[in-house]
C-alpha cells in the first residue's frame, strides 16, 4: 500500500523563539506560531486526508487542529496522538539553549557548533554526542531515536482504515523532518537547516517495505 503523507512543522513555540532546545518539553505557540498553523491550514484545506497523525505534544495538537478547522473535506479524521511521534530527546539539555547545548556535545571532538558536528561527523553523531555528554544519559542515541521513530510509521501502516493512494496528514517536528529528509531524500536536497515552522513536507509511504526503504521525499518546502 502506497500513502502520500503530508508532513507539517508545528508552528513556532517560544523555546523556537528564544533558540532552546526542545524535544519531549512543552511550550506554547507564540502568536506567528499560531499564524503558521492557520498557513499550512490555508495551503491544506483542498486536500481530503484519510488520517491525521501527531506527536502528544501540545505544539503539535493545536497545530493539528487548526489545520483541520480550515479543511473543505466532508469528512474530516480524528487526530491520532502518540508519543512515537515526539522530536527528537535531548535529555538533560531540553529548554537549554542550543548554541551551549551542542558546544557541549562537539567540543569535545573539536566541533564546537550543531554545523560543525554535521561537516565533520554525520547527523547521527549529533544524537550521539549529545548522548554522550548527557550526565544522566536520557538523551537519545542515534539507533533509539530511528527505532521510537520507525515504530510510529508502523503505526500509520497498521491502521486498518487506510487504502492505496489515501493521503495522510502527520504534524512533525524541525529536527524530525531535517532527519527524514537527510535519510530518504537521496542526497537531492539541502538538509544544512530544519524546515520553517508550518512547512510542508510531502513524503511517498510504501507501507509493506522496511523501514530503511520505506519512504521517498517528493518535495522538501521550508
Amino acid at each position: 500500500m502506497l500513502l502520500h503523507l503530508y508532513a507539517v512543522r508545528h508552528g513556532q513555540t517560544y523555546f523556537n523563539r528564544y533558540n532552546r532546545l526542545q524535544g519531549w518539553s512543552n511550550s506554547p505557540l507564540t502568536a506567528s506560531g499560531l499564524e503558521d498553523a492557520d498557513r499550512a491550514g490555508q495551503k491544506l484545506s483542498k486536500v481530503s486526508f484519510a488520517a491525521a497523525y501527531c506527536s502528544d505534544t501540545t505544539r503539535a495538537q493545536e497545530t493539528v487542529r487548526r489545520i483541520l478547522a480550515q479543511n473543505q473535506s466532508e469528512k474530516k479524521p480524528e487526530p491520532v496522538s502518540d508519543s512515537h511521534f515526539r522530536e527528537q530527546f535531548y535529555g538533560y539539555f531540553e529548554g537549554q539553549d542550543m548554541a551551549m547545548a551542542w558546544w557541549a556535545a562537539g567540543a569535545p571532538y573539536g566541533a564546537g557548533t550543531y554545523q560543525q558536528i554535521v561537516d565533520q561527523f554525520g547527523l547521527a553523531a549529533t544524537r550521539d554526542f549529545l548522548k554522550e555528554a548527557d550526565p544522566f544519559g536520557d538523551a537519545e542515541s542515534d539507533s533509539e531515536y530511528w527505532t521510537r521513530i520507525a515504530g510510529g510509521f508502523a503505526l500509520i501502516a497498521a491502521d486498518p482504515h487506510l487504502q492505496d493512494g489515501d493521503r495522510v496528514l502527520l504534524i512533525s517536528h524541525g529536527n524530525t523532518l531535517l532527519s527524514l529528509v537527510n535519510r530518504f531524500g537521496g542526497g537531492r536536497y539541502d538538509t544544512s537547516s530544519r524546515p520553517s515552522n508550518g512547512s510542508v513536507t510531502i513524503f511517498d509511504f510504501d507501507t509493506e517495505a522496511p523501514f530503511e526503504r520505506a519512504l521517498q521525499v517528493q518535495s522538501f518546502n521550508r
